[in-house]
């Protein structure tokens, strides 16, 4: 189902979630949102990627197409 090269993006977009709960609650909320604008672009850059790559055709043995 995920592959090598979706685990950063996840763990990225996840952290980047926790910290803007965290600022949000603990610091201030302009930060907290400021934080929270990052989760959609991390995610938006994974798609991205996964679109390029699929599209130059990365492969593994066997052929078939694997990240």
């Amino acid at each position: 189902m995920f592959h090598k090269i979706d685990y950063p993006f996840l763990i990225a977009a996840f952290l980047s979630f926790v910290a803007s709960v965290s600022l949000w609650f603990l610091v201030s909320h302009d930060l907290g949102l400021f934080v929270g604008l990052w989760v959609p672009s991390i995610l938006a850059l994974w798609v991205g990627v996964r679109v390029v790559l699929l599209a130059s055709g990365v492969t593994t043995e066997g052929g078939r197409t694997d990240l």
